[in-house]
């Protein structure tokens, strides 16, 4: 009785708490097969150097998501069509000299809403 009583009331929450838009992200130097390469927080790299943002949106079905890489004032964003949930998708941007330090990638639903987001440091060599 007692598991039963627990699972009626625990299921529909679990429920709830897939169909929540969110986003899994991740950072790499390239993108193969839908799966993030060199998957790493902190990059050493030439000018000129993409890095890459993987993300894995579930419940965001039919809509368009925002990329949003930022740093201080710069910003550069992509937006990106979100056919079925799961998801999985990719963004980039290039570095280029003057680039270094700190970033935050976020991803945007249609409202402005934060699906997920991720921080890595650049080192442009």
């Amino acid at each position: 009785m007692r598991r039963t009583l627990f699972a009626a009331l625990l299921l529909p929450s679990l429920l709830l708490a897939q169909d929540k838009p969110h986003a899994e992200l991740k950072t790499g130097t390239a993108v193969e097969k839908m799966e993030v390469v060199g998957e790493s927080t902190d990059f050493k790299v030439p000018a000129g150097t993409r890095i890459f943002v993987w993300a894995k949106v579930t419940g965001a079905a039919d809509s368009t998501v925002t990329v949003v890489f930022s740093k201080g004032d710069k910003n550069s964003k992509q937006e990106l069509k979100v056919p079925r949930s799961p998801y999985r998708t990719h963004a980039y941007r290039t570095f280029r000299q003057g680039d270094d330090g700190e970033w935050t990638v976020k991803l945007l639903n249609d409202q402005n809403a934060e699906l997920g987001s991720a921080t890595f440091k650049v080192e442009v060599q």
